[in-house]
């Protein structure tokens, strides 16, 4: 059946021809993106090397024209009249004129494309998250300041051989605080801040995936000092060789190893970062590029108890540090994602109480709180009636106890089990180092 993808791309882009000569762009936009749908999925099975080449080339005229059009569009302007023959399909119609991007990519669309396209994954406003928010993993945040911030404020340090470190990997179980630890990294560092997945880097036109990878880091080379962070990296980066590796993810692959080689060798200041929660499942020469791979583990004793300070911040509470101690002694192997999900459900303790209560009791300063029946000043009423009585507003929520915890705590459980952790221990024996 798939004969018919190229009879059926050429019939949409006749119909787009016809519909963008007439004016009616909306419609002719449609009809070129419905027309690359066939001619991509022609590619997928066509073996002549020849006519591949012709639809590749067919493909990138529709696709220019097509975003010729959507950018217009989208800003509301008018579109910029196409040239060629309309009565010939295979010649698709595209403007030599593309919006004005100046700079050195105004003269290939196809670049400035791809990079308008990068260019929400760059953190322009910082993430507003300091090292000391980051509770526990000296090691690690040792690494990244030696690696980040002391190469941009102390230059003269760093000559001849001794040469910062250009690649970081940060594994361990999930809800530890990597991608916490980068949003550190991008508050800290007088540096452009990439922050990518691999949706960003995954295109489905054949070819776009490893141009963008491309792309990506001669960007981040044009506003050195810059870092790269790629979060969940194994979802790129698995091994290679495996049954269901796409010949595209072998192209993303061969491309990052590249880029992070010439990252490597040269003179850039550009940083790579990284976070995956399974190492194992990355292919060996990626794992090789990352000059560090550290683990980063559960929270210990200390950190879990600075966490619960942190998360609960200045919500009114009467905890005292006896009670932070004992909370972090209670949850030994929760997560640092664990304790964030903890705290949220302790923190509308206050509200269930003020919901659930039936008797209030009103204040000096007039505000109404949930008391006791057997309470001096006790009223039987609810939230409810209050809120009859417009008095909703002078309702005031009780302060968060240790007991609010303590109930809490007795349904959560952790959600990294021993056999993770024994991974994750095993590579970093293996391969890595202590976070």
């Amino acid at each position: 059946m798939y004969s018919n993808f190229m009879e059926h791309g050429i019939e949409y882009a006749k119909r787009a021809v016809k519909e963008d000569d007439t004016g009616n762009y909306s419609k002719a936009f449609q009809l070129y993106m419905n027309a690359l749908e066939y001619f991509q999925a022609q590619l997928k099975y066509e073996k002549n090397q020849q006519i591949e080449k012709t639809i590749r080339e067919r493909c990138l005229g529709y696709l220019k024209r097509a975003e010729e059009i959507r950018a217009v569009l989208d800003n509301g302007g008018s579109v910029p009249a196409s040239n060629g023959d309309a009565s010939v399909a295979a010649q698709p119609k595209t403007s030599p004129k593309p919006k004005d991007g100046g700079g050195k990519d105004k003269g290939d669309p196809e670049k400035a494309k791809l990079k308008a396209g990068l260019d929400s994954v760059i953190i322009r406003e910082k993430p507003n998250v300091k090292w000391s928010d980051v509770a526990g993993l000296e090691n690690a945040k040792l690494a990244l300041q030696e690696a980040v911030i002391l190469p941009v404020k102390f230059p003269q340090f760093f000559t001849g051989k001794r040469k910062p470190w250009r690649a970081f990997l940060l594994y361990g179980p999930p809800g530890t605080g990597k991608s916490y630890l980068a949003k550190a990294v991008a508050t800290e560092a007088d540096s452009t801040f990439f922050s990518v997945s691999s949706s960003d880097l995954v295109s489905k036109w054949m070819g776009e995936s490893e141009k963008l990878v491309s792309n990506l880091f001669q960007m981040a080379r044009d506003s050195a000092p810059s870092i790269i962070f790629v979060d969940e990296i194994d979802s790129l980066c698995g091994q290679r060789g495996e049954g269901n590796e796409s010949e595209a993810s072998r192209r993303i692959k061969t491309e990052l190893l590249v880029q992070m080689q010439g990252v490597g060798s040269d003179d850039h200041k550009v940083l790579v970062l990284a976070a995956t929660n399974t190492p194992y499942a990355l292919d060996q020469a990626i794992r090789r590029r990352f000059d560090k791979r550290i683990y980063i583990p559960l929270p210990d004793l200390k950190a879990r108890q600075h966490m619960f300070k942190v998360h609960l911040g200045d919500t009114p509470h009467n905890l005292t540090e006896s009670d932070f101690e004992k909370l972090a002694q209670k949850t030994e192997g929760f997560s640092g994602s664990d304790i964030s999900v903890c705290v949220k459900d302790v923190l509308f303790e206050p509200v269930r109480k003020i919901q659930d209560a039936e008797y209030f009791m009103k204040c000096s300063d007039g505000m109404w709180v949930p008391c006791e029946p057997t309470q001096r000043g006790a009223v039987k009423t609810t939230l409810q009636e209050l809120d009859a009585q417009d008095l909703a507003s002078k309702v005031l929520l009780p302060p968060i106890t240790r007991a609010d915890f303590d109930k809490v705590l007795a349904r959560q459980k952790p959600t990294v089990s021993k056999a993770d952790l024994e991974v994750h221990e095993r590579f970093t024996k293996e391969f890595g180092e202590e976070g």
